[in-house]
């Protein structure tokens, strides 16, 4: 074969026949299958159709091509020079046609074993160990992965099929929309003060504190940029005080461990809470800061069937959350 007739350039270069319609693959399948059963009844049967409708599709297809393609007779049916020309494309066509439902069967029976998870750290490390435990139990042939991804990628990870679940927090604001996404609300996790221990508002009853009490603090925050802190900057703006920042951070377990050295304070979800050595904590008030949790699906799970029971699981998990932790608020 010439270069320039080579299989890539019949893809890009061959022209689009416009007398080939959208009828034309049954038309050939109902020919190879008149071939193979020398019958237009079995080859209606194979197709799942009537023979009646085998019937009009033939016409059709003979009124298309422009000349007969079968020859009935008592005895059955043949196929015409011109239905023998066609007939071994269809053969094809019925040969792609169940390739494809076997690959596409395969798939769908991976995929309904398949959960794909992402989440961020306190979540991966407080909700989803239970929530996998029993999910294992009731689905023991169940083909698990976690991911830690940012909550600020997670429902376009979903979008992108690249994950069947994912966990994520927002701070104030709604979690980003994709018409290909579901975001489901699991649980209201309070920030609450971390001190030193030795901090004069750690010691005593285990009273609420108003964030402009804090205003000559010095602070360990989350880094500049991230939710979080953007959450924190608007409340400290509207309580009329600018944070003295002594270490930025990305990991609120690094924020506990920087406070109990004594180098300032810090603000932590709850469910991150770590009661790291030297460290105490006290409720917030005034605002009552607070990050929520949320999982995002697809909009259809029907070939990731698992996605719904594990939602469940965690709602189940958040709950217990809910009524086991102290959140004095």
């Amino acid at each position: 074969m010439p270069e320039r007739w080579s299989k890539e350039k019949l893809v890009k270069e061959r022209p689009i026949l416009t007398i080939v319609n959208t009828n034309v693959p049954d038309q050939l399948r109902l020919l190879a299958l008149i071939d193979r059963t020398g019958t237009l009844a079995g080859a209606a049967d194979l197709l799942g159709i009537t023979p009646a409708a085998a019937t009009q599709r033939l016409a059709k297809a003979e009124q298309d091509w422009g000349t007969t393609l079968v020859i009935r007779g008592p005895r059955g049916a043949a196929l015409s020079p011109a239905g023998r020309i066609l007939a071994p494309h269809g053969e094809l066509v019925d040969a792609e046609a169940l390739h494809a439902k076997e690959t596409f069967d395969a798939f769908r029976g991976h995929a309904s074993r398949r959960l794909r998870i992402g989440a961020f750290q306190a979540a991966a490390l407080h909700l989803l160990p239970p929530a996998l435990t029993a999910l294992r139990h009731r689905h023991s042939d169940a083909d698990l992965s976690v991911v830690d991804i940012p909550s600020d990628r997670a429902v376009q990870a979903v979008a992108a099929g690249d994950l069947d679940l994912a966990v994520l927090a927002s701070y104030g604001v709604s979690p980003a929309s994709d018409p290909g996404v579901a975001v489901h609300h699991l649980l209201r996790d309070p920030l609450v003060v971390v001190l030193p221990d030795d901090h004069p508002l750690a010691q005593g009853p285990t009273r609420p504190l108003r964030l402009r009490q804090l205003s000559d603090e010095t602070w360990v925050l989350i880094r500049a940029g991230h939710v979080a802190r953007q959450q924190f900057d608007r409340a400290v703006e509207a309580a009329g005080f600018t944070p003295h920042v002594r270490f930025e951070t990305e990991s609120y377990d690094v924020a506990q461990a920087l406070v109990g050295t004594g180098i300032g304070i810090a603000l932590v979800s709850l469910l991150a809470l770590s009661d790291a050595p030297g460290t105490n904590h006290r409720p917030l008030r005034a605002p009552a800061l607070h990050r929520d949790i949320h999982v995002a699906i697809p909009a259809d799970t029907s070939l990731a069937p698992l996605t719904e029971a594990f939602l469940e699981l965690l709602r189940d998990v958040s709950r217990q959350v809910n009524d086991t932790s102290p959140r004095n608020h």
